[in-house]
């Protein structure tokens, strides 16, 4: 049962408040003073305060309401407080409710309106404690992964971006191989540098090998080696990725594309650790760790009969779908930042501009942009028009700037309420509105 605090000096009030309120299953809680109110408060769970303006007989100022108000806010920030009076002064009403206070209400009070307001506020505030719960769950996740893996400088903030690095930090020590999927661009080669990092052959080799980036015929020829002769052009022995590897992981980019002959030999290493170099019949033995990567469908290709099956499932004993850039589009801006050259900043209408764009090339693409409006921008704001991105709004019409743009904005003119409007594209007047509604101080 939700819990209001009642703070009144006059009796009658707050039985009244506290019979009106059983009637519809709220609990009260009664206090005479503002101390015996604040006393409460540090002792006693609250959804909701009540509290007079005025609790000495010779006066109706306001000054002791608004004395304990301001020290409910300072203790309790986020409690709700409804301010009840028989004194009802405006100018003081409107001061309370800009620092916070939920509603100011005068006696003799509406019953179903003041139900009503205290309903809606007591759900409001056990939504705002839920997600208050979840934001930290989510930090203390967050900095768990953060202070016990090494995540090779990974920028990310959604929490589809988390999931994925979650269960590669989980199956890093695994000594199985783990097939990473997703669209080119989305970062797979980074989840495959935090596997190593943190699994049992950390201090071995990082060897990458892009399949798709050969010809077919020398893909052989880069994975086991060859013996010289063994092709044409081959004029020297040499060693391949697998043998380079050895201790450490073998990073297999769009796996896709590597020939069926390949297939065959991938799987045989995968098996039993052994294979031949190009042109020779000796074996080589190799203790390798394989992280492989698509873009590719291959369920579809082994219907199509260009992917091996057994292969398949050898390499994907793990796998991590890493989602396109836009189905997580928490991680836009931060990657957007941290690309940027030192000393720039996001205009908050390019941060409108990326977080609607639809990322076809992903991470990749973004990385291009910022590092194309960086040398183009004119100043060190990055402009939507810097971007070179298509305009997804129509003309004429503004982005309104959110509260995080607004402090930045003031952040970086030192104050300066002239000069931050003018980033914004907004007059002094209608900065100062903004920041009056949005509760952020001059």
């Amino acid at each position: 049962m939700p819990t209001v605090l009642i703070i009144d000096d006059n009796a009658a009030v707050a039985i009244a408040l506290d019979v009106l309120f059983s009637l519809h299953d709220i609990g009260a809680l009664r206090a005479a003073s503002p101390e015996e109110g604040l006393a409460i408060l540090d002792t006693t769970s609250v959804d909701l305060v009540i509290q007079d303006m005025n609790f000495s007989a010779d006066t109706t100022s306001g000054e002791e309401g608004t004395a304990l108000f301001r020290a409910i806010r300072q203790r309790h920030p986020d409690l709700p407080v409804i301010l009840l009076t028989a004194w009802t002064h405006l100018d003081a009403a409107v001061d309370l409710v800009k620092s916070g206070a939920a509603d100011y209400l005068s006696k003799p009070w509406n019953d179903n309106r003041l139900i009503a307001t205290v309903s809606n506020l007591i759900e409001l505030g056990q939504a705002n404690r839920s997600l208050r719960q979840r934001v930290q769950q989510e930090r203390r996740v967050r900095r768990d992964l953060e202070q016990g893996f090494d995540l090779r400088g990974m920028v990310w903030q959604d929490a589809a971006t988390e999931r994925v690095l979650h269960l590669a930090c989980q199956v890093a020590r695994a000594d199985v191989p783990v097939l990473i999927s997703g669209p080119n661009g989305t970062g797979k080669e980074r989840i495959a540098e935090i596997i190593q990092a943190n699994s049992l052959v950390a201090g071995g080799p990082f060897v990458v090998l892009n399949c798709g980036a050969l010809p077919a015929e020398l893909i052989e020829a880069e994975l086991f080696g060859a013996e010289a002769g063994a092709y044409t052009g081959a004029s020297r022995a040499r060693e391949g990725k697998f043998e380079a590897a050895d201790g450490g992981t073998l990073f297999l980019d769009e796996i896709g594309n590597l020939p069926l002959a390949g297939q065959m030999k991938l799987l045989r290493v995968l098996e039993t650790g052994r294979f031949e170099r190009l042109g020779s019949n000796r074996e080589r033995q190799v203790k390798v760790r394989v992280i492989s990567a698509t873009n590719a469908d291959l369920g579809a290709m082994i219907r199509a009969g260009t992917f091996r099956e057994d292969l398949f499932y050898r390499l994907n004993v793990i796998e991590l779908r890493l989602p396109a850039l836009a189905a997580r589009p928490a991680d836009i801006l931060p990657l957007a930042s941290s690309f940027l050259a030192r000393g720039k900043s996001l205009h908050h209408c390019a941060q409108a501009a990326l977080r609607a764009h639809a990322w076809p090339g992903n991470v990749r693409e973004l990385k291009n942009v910022m590092a194309r409006a960086s040398l183009l921008a004119a100043g060190d704001i990055i402009k939507a028009t810097d971007l070179g991105l298509p305009l997804t709004l129509a003309p004429g019409v503004e982005v309104e700037p959110d509260r995080d743009a607004i402090v930045q904005a003031m952040a970086r003119t030192n104050g300066v309420v002239a000069q931050a409007a003018a980033d914004l594209g907004l007059s002094r007047q209608a900065l100062y509105r903004r920041m009056e509604r949005l509760g952020i101080a001059r």
